[in-house]
């Protein structure tokens, strides 16, 4: 039973919070959860329930809430430099971090632009790329490109590119039309076909349409490996070196959205490494300052920022935000970097990524599961037959086995922070099952 002191939580919320992504009315049936802190994995309510954060938050929280490390160099910086604009200044972190995010490119996306939120992120590729072409006199590139099932934000041009029809439709006649290209989700494969020939078949649609547009096309944007917001749809690497090569013999800018799937999530730090392929743009956000603050950039070639490198204003790249490159959020980045280096993660995620799948097996092989699939610390499967309140319901019941998860559609997914450990990782799958169970039978 939730006491007065909880309840009286949630009345204000419902009163005076308009929640991100939620129909309000459902909450009359699906309480809010007023959280009042959080430790490791785990966030805790007023009464003291804890909820293992099995979706890092929104995707955010990569080394767990109120991580020592990061908490350390945000209370560091605090006492040196909060915030100052980044037009005609600069400062010590935001300089750092772009000179560690190049080198980990091997220094070929060697500039960073800043802002706050992924959309913006997204926002800014698709302009930089429209006003490159621009100043390097092909006016007529103007369109973009992307995939079917697509998600890349919700603010105006970044749903442009996007391909949900949930997000979208409302707001369709505020949007410039997008280019839509088939997915190389590999649960589309045919009888006898591999993800790889998903691959070839979506890489050869975007080859007609190259072939028919490539003048007026500017960019194809891409969410590399897996297309998270439409299902966790997982892709072969092999797209990305076809569509890249595409590109380089077409002319058109490739976009690489990884703002989900960056930072470690699909195994390597920048999920197109594994494809052996870099983008003219990466968009990075979510897990880059490890959940504490908003904080994202594009980065990008030489050649980019050299189509901006003048003594002409109107040729410069026209965007700012207050916060761009705010010192505190870019010390969060640059202690989640540390981690990343100090604790070996990649490695450490690699043992992690293979006890959670052995453990998750009885999902695996469960009646009403299909299309289990795992990549890197992602992990989802398809749940067959089920009702159109599926995701509300599997949400309800995890909350009362001390999870937090919360599925696509029937399709439900685990992107937990890189520092579970063993029990943790047991409990998970366990849960897991357990609530998947009820929800089906519910």
């Amino acid at each position: 039973m939730e006491s007065n002191h909880q309840s009286a939580w949630v009345t204000r919320s419902l009163h005076s919070v308009w929640h991100p992504c939620t129909q309000m009315q459902h909450h009359e049936t699906v309480p809010l959860i007023p959280v009042r802190r959080g430790q490791g994995a785990w966030l805790y309510d007023h009464e003291g329930r804890r909820y293992l954060d099995a979706i890092s938050s929104w995707w955010v929280n990569l080394f767990g809430h109120a991580n020592p490390r990061i908490n350390a160099a945000l209370k560091d910086q605090l006492d040196t430099l909060e915030h100052a604009m980044l037009a005609g200044f600069t400062h010590e972190p935001v300089i750092e971090l772009s000179e560690k995010l190049s080198a980990l490119t091997g220094h070929v996306l060697g500039h960073s632009f800043y802002a706050s939120d992924g959309a913006s992120a997204v926002e800014i590729a698709l302009k930089m790329s429209f006003h490159a072409w621009r100043n390097h006199g092909k006016t007529d590139k103007q369109e973009f490109v992307c995939l079917q099932g697509s998600y890349h934000g919700e603010t105006i041009g970044a749903l442009a590119v996007t391909d949900v029809a949930l997000f979208k439709d409302a707001y369709g006649p505020l949007l410039r039309a997008a280019q839509t290209v088939l997915s190389p989700d590999a649960r589309q494969a045919r009888d006898g076909e591999t993800a790889a020939d998903v691959a070839r078949r979506a890489a050869a649609d975007v080859e007609r349409l190259f072939q028919q547009k490539a003048d007026r096309i500017a960019a194809i944007i891409i969410e590399p490996l897996v297309q998270c917001a439409t299902g966790m749809a997982m892709h072969d690497p092999l797209y990305l070196q076809l569509v890249r090569a595409l590109c380089d013999r077409y002319a058109v800018h490739l976009i690489l959205d990884e703002i989900a799937v960056g930072c470690g999530r699909t195994g390597t730090f920048f999920a197109c490494e594994q494809a052996g392929i870099w983008p003219d743009f990466v968009c990075l956000s979510k897990g880059i300052s490890g959940g504490y603050l908003p904080l994202s950039l594009v980065m990008t070639r030489d050649d980019i920022y050299q189509a901006f490198y003048s003594s002409d204003v109107r040729r410069g790249f026209l965007h700012s935000h207050s916060y761009t490159g705010n010192p505190l959020a870019c010390r969060a980045a640059l202690a989640t970097l540390q981690i990343f280096a100090d604790d070996d993660v990649l490695a450490a995620n690699r043992i992690k990524a293979a006890t959670l799948t052995a453990a998750l097996q009885p999902l695996a092989q469960h009646r009403q599961v299909r299309n289990f699939r795992q990549q890197g610390m992602i992990w989802a499967f398809d749940a067959i037959d089920a009702t159109p309140d599926f995701s509300r319901r599997f949400f309800a019941t995890a909350v009362e086995h001390e999870l937090l998860m919360r599925p696509i559609g029937s399709t439900v997914y685990l992107m937990p922070p890189y520092i579970l450990d063993d029990a943790e990782i047991a409990g998970l799958a366990a849960s897991t099952l357990t609530v998947f169970d009820q929800t089906m039978a519910g």
